[in-house]
């Protein structure tokens, strides 16, 4: 085994080959810097070399861009607030909240080595399982991973800031759109209404840049101001970068944890970089005393370290099933499969014996090529953390046509950006109620791993059987037990006698928040709960119409987030009312008779945050508007067209910059776009008046 190590290792230094694998770190790092794209863009690329070019050189370039997509992905999100890809959206809770006080460069150096030390761990534990990945694999069968799906749904109670209610909500929401398409226990399309584009389902893509990336992009058509806050604000890039450096060596064992849950999610099928990210950071966030655990969502560095970590170490997870059985953990080994097959060199136990050469090729360009993307990307990171303070308008007019572009790849069908842009408004209503959106992507993403788990378990397994499972009843119980702990704190908490009204402080909040310019009042808040319970009623008598088999999980999630959602708005009605039945109290004792408290309807607070709220829905219905406008340009002139349009439109009309600078700006997006479709291999979207050629 070593000597074949050593051999690959030979083989991959030797010029011809380090070559190519600097080749696939560099393609794999411009890639993941376009939100959307992702790793099985960058080997969709690459794939074609392989009949031009020898195993070790071939495997070089598509390992060496695979292994650092998950480290430039990271620039959008921490930088511009947009997820580079649908597993780095939960670098938006902490990293972007580091950028917007001006720490940009310290979340970049956090992200580049986490990611890399999860590049070489997972690299590491792909060489350490080989032997032993057979049994341990073969382990797990459908009830496992039946829970463990249930597990990381569940793991959105420790991400649903001060409501827990609105977290289990946008769950449900989630899993309910995620069951769009055909049903994976019977023949029948649910919730397409008809639709072609929607027979195979919503694309990851498009909701996870709809809900985040176009939400952000509404905030940041209004907003004068730059990411950070401030454009008067010293850059102190090196001093930010140094102390990444300093924060890494003071939580070193997030990113090992991180790194460690990140593989396994790989390695379960079903599961993937999403949900392992989001895995790794409520990991990260329940390691952590009850004191420190409420900066995490405000600009956290350990809640860099650990998604980001996990998020590079779940290639080498995707590896173990796919060398070892023959089965791909996600779309990109898929490919690789495929680039294998072509060389005559079939994945399973015979491989292992056979072609180890060509296993620790692939192990070595995995280590090496994560190295190497991290390096580049910390040398570049002051200059892209520069993005941070341009004016937000300005990068909007650029990332809105960027992000339609982007999300056009997955599904190719023009009606998703049509989704995409009601997703986006949804996102951003989310984000003023404090409805968290994390646990709504991750309901999303395990929704039909988690049904069609269940009907495996169902068909092949009593109940006492597979509830009985050693490895079911220990994920059961670490289900449960943060569920009694937070019931028995709460009952203590209400039973500890407080000797005068204030004495006792309030209860810290028990996760992390999306820090928000946009606050709606309360009953806005309430009125949303019931608008969502709506959908949920609706999509239940919707689902009455299917068979059985395919109308369970939709009437589960949808008689669950019901409920919810209506006790959520309840609890939102009686915040409310215990604040009006608090102020004439408060303003009595202040001196203010209560009869004239009692005739005030609203404080001067209450008049300006309502106010505020009225002028931020008005110029987030004129964002809506803007990009509608985009849309509706894209459908009729094509992508080329309507951004040789829209954006100097907008420089001129909303960022106000000069006619100058909105040429030059216009005319580098066209080319971008050009470049891309050229020699990238973009589709990008024809418009029905399209001049053909063009």
């Amino acid at each position: 085994m070593l000597e074949a190590a050593f051999s690959a290792l030979n083989q991959l230094v030797a010029p011809s080959s380090l070559v190519y694998l600097c080749l696939g770190v560099v393609a794999g790092l411009v890639i993941g810097m376009i939100p959307g794209l992702g790793g099985t863009a960058a080997v969709a690329l690459l794939l074609p070399t392989v009949f031009i070019l020898d195993p070790f050189q071939a495997l070089a370039l598509i390992i060496g861009a695979s292994a650092v997509v998950h480290t430039s992905d990271t620039i959008a999100s921490v930088v511009l607030g947009v997820p580079g890809s649908a597993s780095a959206a939960v670098l938006l809770l902490d990293g972007h909240e580091m950028a917007r006080r001006g720490e940009a460069g310290r979340a970049l150096a956090i992200a580049f080595i986490s990611s890399m030390i999860g590049g070489v761990i997972g690299a590491i534990g792909l060489t350490l399982t080989i032997p032993i990945a057979r049994p341990l694999v073969l382990s797990f069968g459908a009830p496992e991973l039946f829970m463990a799906t249930v597990l990381g749904i569940a793991m959105t109670a420790l991400l649903s800031g001060k409501s827990m209610l609105r977290g289990l909500t946008a769950a449900a929401l989630g899993l309910l759109l995620g069951q769009v398409g055909a049903a994976p226990a019977a023949a029948e399309y649910r919730f397409t209404f008809s639709s072609i584009w929607l027979y195979e389902g919503l694309d990851l893509v498009a909701v996870a840049l709809g809900v985040f990336g176009v939400a952000e992009l509404i905030g940041f058509i209004t907003r004068r101001n730059s990411i950070s806050g401030s454009q008067q604000q010293k850059l102190h890039l090196r001093a930010g970068t140094k102390q990444g450096l300093r924060d890494i060596r003071k939580y070193w064992r997030h990113p090992l944890q991180g790194s460690l849950l990140g593989m396994w999610a790989g390695v379960l099928p079903g599961i993937g970089a999403t949900a392992g990210t989001w895995m790794a950071y409520g990991q990260a966030r329940a390691t952590v005393s009850a004191k420190e655990r409420q900066r995490f969502g405000k600009g956290d560095p350990r809640g860099v370290m650990a998604p980001e970590a996990a998020n590079n170490s779940v290639e080498g997870g995707d590896l173990i099933p796919t060398l070892i059985f023959g089965i791909p953990g996600a779309a990109s080994a898929a490919m690789l499969l495929g680039a294998l097959l072509v060389f005559g060199i079939e994945p399973g136990p015979s491989m292992i014996e056979s072609n180890l050469d060509i296993v620790y090729t692939i192990v070595w360009s995995l280590a090496l090529g994560s190295v190497l993307g991290a390096l580049l990307c910390f040398v570049l990171s002051p200059q892209l953390s520069r993005l941070a303070f341009v004016p937000l308008p300005v990068v909007a007019a650029g990332l809105a046509v960027i992000l339609f572009a982007s999300a056009y790849q997955g599904s190719r069908q023009m009606p998703f950006m049509v989704l995409m842009l009601i997703l986006g408004a949804a996102g951003w209503i989310f984000k003023a109620c404090d409805i968290p959106r994390a646990p709504f992507l991750i309901g999303f993403v395990l929704s039909l791993p988690l049904e069609r788990y269940f009907y495996l378990t169902d068909s092949l397994y009593t109940f006492p059987e597979w509830s009985t499972r050693p490895a079911v009843l220990v994920m059961a119980a670490v289900l449960v037990c943060p569920v009694i702990w937070k019931l028995l704190k709460r009952t203590r908490t209400r039973i500890r006698p407080a000797s005068a009204a204030g004495d006792v402080p309030p209860e810290p909040a028990e996760g992390p928040e999306e820090t928000t310019d946009v606050q709606a009042p309360v009953m806005w808040r309430a009125a949303t709960m019931v608008v969502i319970s709506t959908v949920f009623l609706t999509a239940f008598i919707v689902s009455r119409g299917f068979v059985v088999e395919a109308r369970l999980a939709p009437t589960i999630a949808s008689v669950a987030g019901f409920v919810v959602a209506l006790c959520a708005a309840v609890s939102d009605v009686r915040t409310w009312r215990r604040a009006r039945d608090t102020q004439p109290v408060a303003q009595a004792v202040g001196g203010i008779s209560t009869s004239a408290a009692v005739a005030a309807p609203l404080d001067d607070a209450d008049e300006r945050s309502v106010r505020q709220w009225g002028a931020e829905l008005s110029d987030a219905v004129r964002g809506v508007a803007w990009l509608a406008g985009l849309i509706a340009g894209i459908y009729f002139l094509g992508m080329l067209i309507a951004a040789a349009v829209f954006v100097p439109l907008f420089l001129r009309t909303v960022a106000r910059t000069r006619r100058l600078t909105a040429i030059v700006y216009t005319a580098a997006v066209v080319l971008i776009l050009v470049l891309l479709r050229d020699f990238a291999g973009m589709h990008l979207p024809i418009g029905y008046l399209t001049p053909p050629g063009f």
